[in-house]
């Protein structure tokens, strides 16, 4: 069994706002995997070191950015969907059951911009939220899971305690558009 202990950074419906995804990444230098559940709005070729799903704003062609991804860390298999196809009614069932269909036991997953972590039936579902324009009242965020043997633990990070919060100006939120 493998016990090694894994940090990773999942960032959702960034929107362009690329300048901020770069700060999440410096802030987690010690994090080993970089995911991004989509609508990034920028070439992805910028960030070939993450994990991308395609979002429904996402037009860029790149060969790092697929509509649907399963990885294997340490003992998990953990799938990275933007969700846009799913229903919005039955969203959290229909990830659920494509996660069992894969034999993944995570779930990360965005397009809603509203921020959760849940376990349902055994899948641990994960939307870090957006990091540009939360839809559910709440600040923006992204996620931090750490794994470690079986377990899985998951947390929101929100924009209060991002530490630019407390040092430097706020970053500006508004979009990055490249034609």
């Amino acid at each position: 069994m493998d016990e090694r202990k894994y940090k990773l950074v999942v960032v959702s419906d960034s929107h362009g706002t690329s300048q901020l995804v770069n700060k999440i990444e410096q802030w987690n230098k010690d994090a080993d995997l970089f995911i991004h559940c989509g609508d990034l709005e920028d070439d992805p070729a910028l960030f070939d070191h993450w994990i991308f799903a395609r979002g429904n704003n996402d037009f860029f062609p790149a060969g790092n950015m697929k509509d649907q991804q399963i990885i294997k860390v340490g003992e998990h298999r953990l799938m990275v969907v933007h969700s846009h196809r799913c229903s919005y009614m039955n969203r959290e069932n229909e990830l659920v059951r494509m996660a069992q269909q894969n034999e993944c036991d995570i779930v990360c997953f965005g397009h809603t911009h509203c921020s959760m972590i849940k376990r349902i039936h055994g899948v641990l579902l994960i939307n870090p939220g957006s990091t540009w324009s939360p839809r559910d009242g709440k600040e923006p965020s992204y996620a931090i899971l750490t794994l470690q043997g079986m377990q899985a633990e998951a947390e929101l990070i929100f924009e209060k305690d991002w530490p630019n919060a407390k040092k430097e100006e706020p970053i500006k939120k508004h979009r990055l558009f490249r034609f």
